[in-house]
């Protein structure tokens, strides 16, 4: 199994970081924390070290890999163009959530881009993570560190639980703080793209750039980015996705837990604060991720409550929606790749 090191999240060791950043720059496989989720990185610009982190995670090619830098100057080595509107945000949101797609330069792999001719680039807010980019002088590709569509990681001990036989190292710092990954934003565009929503929400984007657009589109073969799959961010256990208004939405998971229920069935519920009371009676597993308002703590425990009910044995989850304002639209991305399509509307939509 790999090692873990324990690692100051504010202050990390430099010994710790360099012999760490000596197994990046080695063609080493490191998970290491972000303030989205773990990182499984390799040297980005070392095609052998990148194929190990799709061997390790069982990935395809044909999902591209993020590249983690720890300095917006280094972003004109990696891509072609650099509009006014890439060092905006990099002033704006960088070291943060946000990810920006660009035309690429030779120098990065096909490998990390699933040869299309676009690069995914972000700084990460984590001072772990900087750390060890300045120490390995190379940009770090690094996906989530779990098993390829599966529950993302925010703790060492769910990367430990995915990868730990396939990896060499693993620097705990902590769970992460943001919870869900971070925002693709595609700037090769005409029309500035969502790729994937995340940890940056589309308003604090629409407020520099104004109205974004946001892809929905279903691609073969290479993907414009992680995460685009139908089916991602999954638990093992089957699951439900229920979306509409709170009241409904709790009729509805009533409904649904006594249906299934009677069919045998043993059922875990992913809801909101204000829906326990009405869910307590229930023979259910339930996680709750915080209240309906406070869409930073449900981000933050969404992976961890997947993965605690998924540890349960149930046959069936049923999750409910948290809207598609803030931070919403991502856990709402992220469930309803989690739940494969699987999503019941009810009631008068949001949107």
């Amino acid at each position: 199994m790999a090692h873990i090191r324990l690692v100051d999240a504010r202050n990390p060791d430099p010994h710790l970081i360099a012999e760490t950043a000596a197994i990046i720059r080695a063609g080493g496989l490191v998970a290491f924390p972000t303030e989205t989720v773990y990182g499984l990185g390799a040297d980005g610009l070392n095609p052998a070290a990148v194929a190990r982190i799709f061997e390790a995670k069982g990935r395809p090619f044909t999902d591209p890999l993020i590249l983690h830098i720890a300095d917006p100057q280094a972003l004109p080595a990696l891509v072609l163009e650099m509009p006014p509107l890439a060092l905006e945000l990099a002033h704006r949101f960088w070291p943060g959530p946000l990810t920006l797609v660009l035309p690429k330069r030779p120098v990065v792999p096909d490998i990390v881009t699933a040869g299309l001719p676009t690069v995914a680039v972000r700084m990460p807010a984590h001072p772990v993570a900087l750390a060890l980019i300045r120490a390995a002088q190379t940009p770090i590709a690094a996906p989530s560190a779990n098993r390829f569509a599966r529950t993302s990681p925010t703790t060492a001990q769910h990367v430990q639980d995915d990868l730990g036989d396939r990896i060499d190292l693993i620097l705990d710092a902590g769970p992460t703080p943001i919870g869900v990954e971070s925002t693709v934003l595609d700037l090769s565009r005409p029309v500035p793209t969502i790729l994937r929503p995340g940890g940056l929400p589309r308003e604090a984007l629409e407020a520099v750039l104004g109205p974004v657009a946001i892809w929905t589109q279903m691609a073969e073969g290479p993907q414009p980015s992680p995460g685009l799959l139908p089916k991602h961010y999954a638990p093992q256990t089957p699951m439900i996705l229920v979306v509409g208004p709170p009241p409904q939405m709790r009729a509805a998971l009533r409904e649904l837990v006594t249906r299934y229920a009677a069919q045998g069935h043993r059922i875990g519920l992913l809801i909101a604060e204000e829906d326990r009371a009405e869910m307590a009676n229930l023979p259910v597993e339930i996680a709750v991720l915080g209240p309906e308002e406070d869409l930073e703590t449900v981000a933050r425990r969404l992976y961890e409550g997947l993965r605690k009910l998924d540890a349960r044995g149930l046959s069936l989850i049923i999750a409910r929606d948290f809207g598609a304002q803030g931070l919403g639209l991502a856990v709402r991305d992220r469930l309803m790749r989690a739940a494969g399509g699987s999503v019941i509307t009810v009631g008068e939509s949001d949107e």
